[in-house]
C-alpha cells in the first residue's frame, strides 16, 4: 500500500528522506561517510527505533570501507554509531549484527569487507519490511469498522523500513477493506504526529484527524475513540515499553476509560537484557525544542527545559504487543523471548 521509502543505497551512499522538513517539503540527504550517517542520526534527518537501526547497517558499511582503505581499526565506527541515539535499542541490535558478519568475513578471508557488509545492511532493510508487514497481519483484527483508532508519535513507514509498526497495523486494516478514523496526537515538542503520520495517511487516503496531545482523553470520554495503538523504541522483559514522550499519558487515560492500549514492535525493539523499565536510558533533548517553534520563541529564551525524548509505560497499562510472531501480553513477552533464544 505505501510508497513511502524513506531509507536507500544508490550510487555508493545512504540516501535518507529528511523528516526535519516535511511536511513542508520531501527532500533527500546523501550520506557518503559514517560521520554523515551519525549526524543525520543525531539530529533526526532519520528517526524511529527500526529506521535508526537500519541506517547505522549502513553506516557500518561506509565506516568499515574507511576504515580499512587507511589500514585503520573499524571498531571507533560502531561506538561512534551506537553513541547517537541511547533509547532506541535497535541501533545496537543492528550494529551486533553487522559486528558479527563483521567477524565471520574477517575470519574467511582479508578486506575489503564492505561489499559483503553491504549485502547484510540490504537484507537488515529488507528484513524488517517483511517484518512490519507480519506486525501488520497480528494486529489488523483488533480495528473495526467505525472504530476510532488513537496513536502518539509517529510509527510508521518513516520510523522504519518501509511500512510501519502501528501504522502497519493500521494500513494492514485499512487494506482488509476496513474503514475508520485514525486519530493522531501532535506529539510535542517535534510534531511527528502532526508532520510525519499525518502526511503518510493523508497522501494514503486513510480518514486521518489530528489532535493536540491533550485533547485525546476528553474524546475518550465522549466515546469517540475505541483503540489506541502506539510503537515502542525499547521493551523490557517485563513488557514495560519506552516510546515517544507522551505516550505514558495516553496509556493512563485509556485505563480509565476502559480502553485497549496496544504496542506494535519487532523483535528487535525488545531488550532481553533489562528486568524492567526502570534501566531504560532516556535520552534528555535540547531545550530549544520546547522553547522555539519553527524558529520563532514561545517563552522566556533563558527558562531551564526538562525534554526527556521518551517515557515509560508500564505493562501493567499494556494490553498487548503486537509483533512479528504474533500478540503477546506483558506476562508472555519473556516466555516469548526464550523461546526465540534470547
Amino acid at each position: 500500500m505505501t510508497t513511502v521509502r524513506p531509507i536507500a543505497w544508490h550510487d555508493d551512499a545512504l540516501v535518507l528522506l529528511d523528516q526535519r522538513v516535511l511536511p513542508e517539503r520531501e527532500t533527500y540527504v546523501r550520506c557518503t561517510t559514517v560521520a554523515e550517517v551519525a549526524d543525520a542520526i543525531r539530529d533526526m534527518t532519520v528517526r524511529g527505533a527500526p529506521a535508526i537501526g537500519i541506517s547505522a547497517a549502513y553506516g557500518v558499511v561506509l565506516g568499515v570501507a574507511e576504515a580499512e582503505a587507511r589500514g585503520a581499526d573499524a571498531g571507533p565506527v560502531f561506538e561512534r554509531l551506537q553513541a547517537t541515539r541511547p533509547t532506541a535499542v535497535n541501533l545496537r541490535w543492528a550494529l551486533e549484527r553487522m559486528r558479527a558478519r563483521l567477524a565471520v568475513l574477517r575470519a574467511a578471508g582479508p578486506a575489503p569487507h564492505a561489499p559483503a557488509l553491504l549485502a547484510e545492511a540490504h537484507a537488515i532493510l529488507d528484513d524488517d519490511i517483511a517484518r512490519n508487514r507480519r506486525i501488520g497481519a497480528h494486529g489488523a483484527d483488533l480495528i473495526a469498522d467505525g472504530m476510532g483508532v488513537l496513536t502518539h508519535c509517529n510509527a510508521g513507514a518513516l520510523a522504519t523500513g518501509g511500512y510501519g509498526t502501528a501504522l502497519g497495523v493500521i494500513r494492514a486494516a485499512w487494506e482488509a477493506g476496513k474503514r475508520f478514523t485514525v486519530y493522531a496526537d501532535e506529539t510535542r515538542p517535534r510534531q511527528q504526529g502532526a508532520r510525519l503520520t499525518v502526511w503518510e495517511l493523508v497522501r494514503e487516503g486513510l480518514d486521518v484527524r489530528l489532535l493536540a496531545d491533550t485533547m485525546a482523553a476528553s474524546l475518550m470520554a465522549r466515546g469517540r475513540i475505541q483503540v489506541a495503538i502506539t510503537g515502542a523504541d525499547r521493551i523490557a522483559r517485563n513488557g514495560d515499553a519506552a516510546n515517544k514522550i507522551g505516550t505514558y499519558p495516553v496509556a493512563i487515560a485509556c485505563r480509565y476509560h476502559g480502553l485497549p492500549f496496544h504496542v506494535a514492535a519487532p523483535l528487535s525493539t525488545f531488550d532481553p537484557r533489562l528486568a524492567d523499565g526502570s534501566g531504560i536510558p532516556i535520552e534528555e533533548r535540547d531545550a530549544d525544542e520546547v522553547r522555539v517553534i519553527n524558529g520563532a520563541p514561545i517563552t522566556v529564551p533563558t527558562v531551564p527545559v526538562e525534554n526527556p525524548g521518551f517515557d515509560v509505560t508500564p505493562a501493567a497499562l499494556i494490553t498487548s504487543l503486537i509483533t512479528e510472531h504474533g500478540r503477546f501480553t506483558p506476562a508472555e513477552v519473556e516466555p516469548y523471548l526464550r523461546s526465540q533464544g534470547l
